[in-house]
């Protein structure tokens, strides 16, 4: 086998960087909604946007087609995937089973600590009204320590697997006020059921949480 030179090592290596700096660039643009579902992804508007060079934002894009994040349609080159109804229907299915599981293995296994630390992040959630980027953020941590005190490791892999779908539901609800404070009484609800160690009632108000969110997406799609 050929061996590369020091050169051209580095430059491998600076180029497979540059690749993933540019594809961690397009993910956190996708999740932060800079680009959202239905919008075209030209080489030099990303390039410019991201402050990046053409070369890895075109590896980057070539990544996000098989992670079904993107697809190439013939006029209009690299588009951000739009999800169906059926499939935004589907993707909720799924939270619903992940979701109410990890609740009723969090009622089970959850630390005071644990507890202590959802029911401060609630409260942050709900001081975050008006200001939808922090309320996005916390309700992510806020779910991410529900998962992580179901203690199970496979539960915890399945919800990641959902990640790049959860890219493709457009732009965070939580720019609504009111839906911000609904969202923060649901938690507590999930809360009441955690500390109170019922595993029907923590899941049962878990999977009310993903109902509520799926009627707001579903009248969002209707609405498109």
């Amino acid at each position: 086998m050929q061996e590369l030179s020091k050169g051209e090592a580095v430059a491998k290596s600076t180029d497979q960087s540059q690749g993933e700096i540019a594809y961690a660039a397009l993910i956190d643009a996708l999740r932060t909604g800079v680009f959202g579902p239905g919008d075209r992804l030209r080489e030099e508007d990303v390039s410019r946007r991201l402050a990046l060079s053409r070369t890895p934002v075109r590896e980057a894009l070539r990544r996000l087609e098989p992670a079904g994040l993107v697809e190439h349609r013939a006029r209009s080159g690299a588009v951000v995937r739009t999800l169906s109804h059926a499939e935004v229907v589907e993707l909720y299915e799924m939270r619903f089973v992940l979701e109410r599981t990890a609740a009723e293995l969090s009622a089970r296994h959850a630390t005071e600590a644990e507890l202590d630390t959802l029911a401060a992040l609630n409260l942050e959630i709900a001081a975050a009204a008006g200001a939808p980027a922090a309320a996005v953020a916390l309700n992510q941590k806020f779910h991410a320590t529900l998962y992580a005190s179901a203690r199970n490791r496979f539960l915890v892999d399945s919800a990641a697997a959902l990640t790049h779908a959860l890219l493709l539901l457009g732009p965070s609800t939580l720019a609504d006020t009111a839906r911000v404070q609904a969202m923060a009484t649901q938690h507590e609800a999930i809360l009441n059921g955690l500390r109170a160690r019922d595993p029907a009632a923590a899941g049962a108000a878990a999977r009310a949480h993903l109902e509520a969110s799926l009627r707001v997406r579903l009248s969002i799609l209707a609405g498109r």
